[in-house]
């Protein structure tokens, strides 16, 4: 069965806030979701994901990004190719930008939307999230578990947003929608 929404968590939980996407997927893993909501904990990417992503209508992807914003800014982001994710994705940057070229390539990349939540650092060997990171994350799960039951109530909903179609920071042509910010 095609799966309508797949909410998939990106990152290493062994590296401090790097592995934020992770521990929002697992924490949204608990609640029930209608028919056609996939939830998963994606680890670091890579091609083993590719078969889920080919399987989906719409992806929301949760990820860390080095970006030089305030730790705990969450951004949300519709890129439409590789090329136009952040440019930090830190440690899996490598397996997930070549997952989705791959996609790309083959004409099966589905509709994708980021939350990018900026982190200051990657810490090494801690599986707990900085101050900054887990103050957002009651607020992060509400937006996204929201954000997915508006895709399955009404699949246009993505195209009603708010959303800019340039990011003047970072130059990029994906439409972003800032959800938090800690300044």
């Amino acid at each position: 069965m095609k799966t309508k929404v797949l909410i998939l968590g990106v990152g290493n939980v062994l590296m401090g806030d790097e592995g934020v996407g992770i521990h929002v997927a697992r924490q949204l893993a608990t609640q029930p979701w209608p028919e056609g909501v996939l939830v998963l904990d994606g680890g670091t990417g890579g091609f083993h994901l590719m078969e889920h992503l080919e399987n989906a209508d719409q992806v929301i992807m949760i990820d860390a990004t080095l970006d030089h914003r305030p730790a705990g800014t969450v951004r949300r982001l519709r890129p439409r190719f590789a090329r136009e994710f952040p440019r930090a994705l830190s440690s899996h940057d490598i397996g997930l930008r070549d997952l989705l070229e791959g996609l790309t390539i083959l004409g099966r990349m589905p509709e994708i939307f980021l939350y990018a939540v900026s982190i200051d650092s990657i810490q090494s060997q801690t599986i707990d999230l900085s101050a900054d990171v887990e103050r957002i994350l009651p607020s992060l799960l509400e937006d996204v578990r929201n954000f997915a039951l508006s895709l399955i109530e009404d699949p246009t909903f993505c195209c009603d947003q708010p959303m800019d179609p340039i990011d003047e920071d970072e130059g990029r042509l994906y439409a972003h929608y800032d959800i938090h910010s800690t300044s």
